[in-house]
């Protein structure tokens, strides 16, 4: 028996502190994605809305940055 093996594309996200060089856990999108494109836009937008959230003064003091990273997983 052959199992087809489809790959979806999950999102996670990277919240540190470049002040303290410390991270929080990585976050992972509760959402998979069919490709690439879907999983970068939002990862772009969901970080620009986690910094605009938490405000200017707190990301200036703690130097917080968030990046994120897409990758393949296979699914059954």
């Amino acid at each position: 028996v052959r199992r087809i093996v489809k790959m979806k594309i999950i999102l996670i996200l990277y919240m540190c502190s470049m002040s303290t060089g410390t991270c929080l856990p990585p976050y992972e999108w509760p959402v998979q994605f069919e490709d690439a494109y879907e999983c970068s836009v939002t990862g772009y937008e969901e970080a620009a809305r986690k910094l605009k959230e938490i405000g200017k003064e707190e990301v200036n003091k703690h130097k917080i940055s968030i990046t994120f990273a897409c990758r393949e997983i296979a699914t059954t």
